[in-house]
């Protein structure tokens, strides 16, 4: 493992945060949606106080802003923002977790001591492979890590700290940001994007080493409600419509061939059913709804609104309806018109000795909101893989390659300005 080329605390950091229990919640009425969140929220606010940083802010709802001042004698450098989102996800616990350090990964695969049937295995994960020679850091096997994105926290704060400490390295002003409830959605709810002040921004929450995401899934929400007749089932004949085989042979009628995310990949959408709140009297089926092509979820819930009526009309007295929500928008749409932020990141994820590789998101970010909220923001790489499961492992290696892009990416801008 080579010695990172910027000497930071970004693992420290790291090992510090991820023992903070920041498990978002779906069906929580509050914001952030669990109290843990905003233990780590007051804690970045109070470390961005303590290391001298500007218009250090922390609002109602848990955003923390702060500003790493410009060192440049230009006037006219962009603000730029780094951003990441302190939650984890609600699918895994995240309580009490124990970071452990694999010294120089051999190779071999990885057994989690609190839970020795969870083995990170070589085979199931090729890019281990890349590894060799590196520290990695994996939970103890019964929770989840926290890479995702307390890595992105980790790098951003780490390289806040650097900049401050090396006011040779030029740059214009830096905002950085950390919000709650990315994992379930909400995270740009009270994003306020005129305080946050900055004319692009970028979320670090991408996985392999060098990646750069300037396009997403467009996304919606789908609700699909069947409606039925309930009675005592010893009197049911002819009575009785039961909303759970309704939606049975619904979900059945479903395309499998290039329309499931088991059965998808590259820029292939899917639909796909992942809640069912099942009774006789009423039964809904909650979908995710996924193309790179706005224009192609049109097509997906209209397939399954027919589906779905062709379900009913099987059952004699059963009603369907449909309820679609919009969740959030492919980024490319924006982004496109925006050359400079994408090609200021891949010039500094090659500074950093890295190949760019730029590739779309199977997924959204809090980045594909923003975005079409008037802040463009790209995701570049935080490090961290297999998230969101007991097998998440991250490199430190990894770690140090994205503090680097960072501070590079600051200098690029810089460098690109025009002349004060």
């Amino acid at each position: 493992m080579s010695a990172p080329r910027y000497e930071t605390n970004c693992v420290e950091r790291f090992l510090d945060y991820v023992k903070i229990d920041t498990q978002s919640r779906e069906d929580s009425d509050s914001y952030p949606s669990t109290p843990g969140q905003l233990d780590l929220l007051r804690l970045l606010h109070k470390q961005c106080t303590e290391l001298g940083l500007d218009q250090v802010s922390m609002d109602e709802h848990g955003y923390v802003f702060a500003t790493i001042p410009a060192t440049t004698n230009k006037a006219e450098v962009p603000v730029i923002g780094f951003i990441a989102h302190v939650d984890t996800s609600p699918e895994m616990s995240g309580k009490d977790v124990k970071p452990l350090i694999h010294r120089n990964y051999d190779g071999r695969d990885l057994v989690l001591p609190d839970e020795p049937d969870t083995v990170i295995r070589a085979s199931d994960n090729p890019a281990l492979a890349d590894q060799l020679g590196n520290d990695l850091i994996t939970a103890s096997g019964t929770t989840l890590l926290g890479a995702d994105n307390k890595a992105g926290v980790a790098e951003i704060m780490a390289a806040a700290e650097y900049l401050l400490k090396h006011p040779e390295i030029p740059h214009g002003p830096v905002r950085i940001g950390f919000t709650p409830d990315e994992e379930v959605g909400t995270g740009t709810k009270y994003f306020d994007v005129a305080q946050f002040g900055a004319y692009c921004a970028y979320t670090m929450d991408g996985e392999t080493l060098g990646e750069l995401q300037v396009e997403t899934f467009s996304a919606d929400a789908m609700t699909v409600i069947f409606h039925g007749r309930n009675t005592h089932p010893g009197f049911a004949k002819g009575r009785m419509v039961n909303a759970i085989k309704v939606a049975s042979r619904f979900i059945d009628s479903l395309p499998e061939k290039n329309n499931c995310p088991e059965n998808t990949e590259g820029y292939e959408g899917f639909l796909h059913p992942y809640i069912m709140e099942a009774g006789v009297e009423e039964t809904r089926v909650k979908l995710l709804v996924r193309d790179f092509d706005t224009a192609g979820l049109q097509a997906k819930e209209a397939l399954a609104e027919r589906l779905a009526q062709k379900a009913a009309a099987g059952f004699p007295g059963a009603r369907t309806e449909v309820i679609v929500e919009e969740s959030y928008r492919n980024m490319k749409q924006v982004l496109d018109a925006y050359p400079q932020v994408r090609d200021n990141a891949i010039e500094a994820i090659r500074r950093a000795g890295l190949e760019p590789r730029v590739e779309p998101i199977r997924g959204g970010t809090d980045g594909s909101k923003l975005s079409y909220m008037g802040l463009p923001t790209p995701n570049i790489f935080a490090g961290e893989h297999n998230f969101h499961s007991r097998y998440e492992w991250i490199s430190t290696s990894d770690m140090h390659k994205a503090v680097e892009v960072i501070i590079e990416l600051s200098r690029a801008w810089e460098e690109r300005a025009d002349p004060a």
